[in-house]
């Protein structure tokens, strides 16, 4: 405590620039911690964010914004009409751009056809078709529309449309 009334702009460096942790006492009695606030914020710069979420609002889309318990961030999207409607949720990583989002449809049945095993859709062929300096959350926002597209014909036929699941250009 003493530390922090004599030189609060030198613990907060220390905090943001070092990562270091504060525990703060009075009189023997625990009352706080000072931490790194990328504890409990993604890694994903600001910028960048900001700039995807400037580019999707321009397009119209008006995606819902949470935070994942592994600090990523989840953009929600709803497709489809009532009584018919599905939930594309886009999850932004740690390190995102430079690690490719994850993206999940809901309702779909579990036996549904071009997903990995934890359900994300295999939308972009191989990871190395995700390219960082060109792709962005409005291109995967496209990939897992043609995905849906796709799945409302497996429902219907049986039989997934080759058309619906393209690797990106």
């Amino acid at each position: 405590m003493m530390d922090l009334r004599s030189s609060p702009g030198e613990v907060l460096d220390r905090v943001s620039k070092n990562n270091e942790s504060f525990l703060i006492e009075r009189n023997g009695q625990q009352l706080a911690c000072l931490v790194p606030v990328s504890l409990f914020l993604p890694d994903i710069k600001r910028s960048t964010l900001n700039s995807e979420l400037a580019q999707l609002h321009q397009k119209g889309e008006l995606p819902r914004a949470a935070i994942t318990p592994e600090k990523g961030i989840q953009l929600f999207f709803t497709e489809g009409a009532p009584g018919k409607e599905f939930t594309i949720e886009i999850v932004l990583p740690h390190k995102y751009p430079s690690v490719a989002p994850k993206v999940y449809v809901t309702p779909v049945n579990d036996d549904a056809p071009h997903r990995w095993r934890d359900g994300a859709l295999c939308i972009f062929g191989a990871v190395a078709n995700w390219n960082p300096g060109k792709h962005d959350a409005s291109f995967v926002l496209q990939l897992a529309r043609k995905w849906l597209e796709g799945y409302k014909e497996w429902e219907k036929t049986g039989r997934w449309p080759s058309k619906a699941v393209e690797t990106s250009k």
